[in-house]
């Protein structure tokens, strides 16, 4: 996405197989469930910065201005059935249940896929935080998160941290937002969301009060974490020098595995 594109290529490449590998898994696991396209999938287990997200046996992609729809039951060919327009300067897309939410530069496009071939938005949210920024984001249960990063290409004036209740998915309100230095990728796992901020480190918030996230602590392990991959009782984050690994056993308390450069 344009605001990273400064990250050695190498690194993100080293990202996206990981990325990869976490998808063929994916892949594999819900051939075996064909006929459930909402099979459940681990929370945060596509990254908040990606483009595209397995949901049962499709696969959803975006580019700046469009959802592609592909299904993916013969992984090896996978077959495009619909693109639909959703807006302009699209950059992430995060699943959660029978919804997609699609973050750019302006607002987050919160789409239907109870028909996986016919995805229809519902609404959208909108921080009155800030005009312009960039926005990835995860939902759960009856809250979504987005960073809402003001700096550089995004403009504005001050970063966030949004709570929006979705209870209401087809009028999402904001109800809380937290001031934090440069934020990008974020994800959770129960009760704990973790965010990356490239001045402070990585930010862990107990979310047991879903719209009033409270910081536990900032692990500093790396000098810029960009986006993380909680994964079952594990939170890969990827680093402007490579991947991190966290052993999340203790979500509140990650302990360092190890570091790929």
């Amino acid at each position: 996405m344009p605001p990273l594109k400064f990250i050695p290529m190498q690194k993100k490449i080293l990202f996206a197989v990981c990325i990869l590998l976490f998808s063929l898994l994916l892949i594999h696991c819900n051939k075996t469930s064909e006929n459930n396209a909402f099979a459940p999938n681990p929370s945060g287990q596509g990254g908040s910065l990606a483009r595209f997200t397995i949901v049962g046996n499709y696969l959803y992609a975006v580019d700046e201005e469009n959802l592609s729809v592909f299904k993916i039951l013969d992984a090896a060919n996978p077959v495009l059935i619909k693109t639909t327009k959703v807006g302009f300067e699209i950059e992430t897309i995060f699943p959660f249940k029978d919804k997609l939410f699609i973050g750019s530069t302006s607002v987050v496009h919160i789409f239907s896929i109870e028909n996986p071939e016919d995805p229809v938005k519902l609404s959208q949210a909108i921080s009155p935080n800030v005009i312009r920024r960039c926005d990835p984001v995860v939902a759960k249960d009856t809250v979504a998160y987005a960073t809402l990063r003001v700096n550089g290409e995004c403009g504005g004036i001050q970063s966030v941290l949004a709570c929006y209740d979705i209870k209401n998915v087809l009028n999402p309100v904001q109800k809380f937002a937290v001031n934090v230095g440069e934020p990008y990728g974020l994800g959770y796992k129960d009760d704990v969301l973790y965010v990356c901020d490239r001045q402070a480190g990585l930010r862990v918030y107990d979310i047991s009060k879903a719209y009033l996230p409270v910081q536990i602590k900032v692990l500093t392990d790396a000098t810029w974490y960009i986006d993380v991959i909680p994964y079952n009782n594990v939170l890969l984050c990827w680093t402007n020098a490579g991947v991190t690994l966290y052993d999340i056993t203790n979500n509140r308390n990650p302990v360092l595995l190890t570091s790929i450069q």
